[in-house]
């Protein structure tokens, strides 16, 4: 894991599904984490809930569409059961999150657990940098400072290691 970037003054988003809360408290408990850590305030940090991974993709997206938002961090656990509603559910949440951060130009994270069965969902919710949430929360850090970084022309050109 990479030390987090310094993001002062970024307007992060987190959509975190409520279903298996056991799960997706912690998870939003690291992405919290990551961002304090990075310099995120609280009052940029803004949660919104939704019943379900499933919702996850259409909040996301609703929430891009503000503008208010450098960065959308989306939390959800999925835990396998006996019938294929895990595959398709899971499917449907990456590609609608990654279909969403497309069309709004807003950079999303898929901090969504897909495990088998709660003790795998558990273990990648702990404290600490290896929470997922956390891992998400970095990673929407590092990709927003990125499209700032790129959209400000006024910014001097980084060295490319040329």
């Amino acid at each position: 894991m990479h030390p987090l970037e310094q993001a002062h003054g970024l307007r992060v988003a987190l959509v975190v599904s409520r279903f298996n809360d056991y799960v997706t408290d912690r998870l939003r408990l690291g992405a919290l984490e990551a961002l304090k850590t990075a310099g995120v305030g609280a009052t940029e940090a803004e949660i919104f809930e939704v019943p379900g991974a499933f919702e996850i993709p259409f909040a996301a997206r609703l929430v891009a569409t503000t503008g208010r938002f450098d960065a959308v961090i989306c939390l959800g656990c999925l835990i396998r059961g006996e019938t294929p509603h895990f595959d398709v559910i899971a499917s449907a949440v990456a590609h609608g999150i990654t279909e969403a951060s497309g069309a709004t130009g807003v950079p999303m994270t898929f901090g969504v657990l897909t495990t088998n069965n709660a003790e795998e969902a558990l273990a990648r919710a702990g404290q600490g940098p290896a929470n997922k949430g956390y891992e998400a929360a970095a990673a929407a850090i590092s990709i927003a400072l990125l499209a700032r970084r790129v959209g400000d022309r006024s910014s001097p050109p980084q060295d490319a290691g040329v």
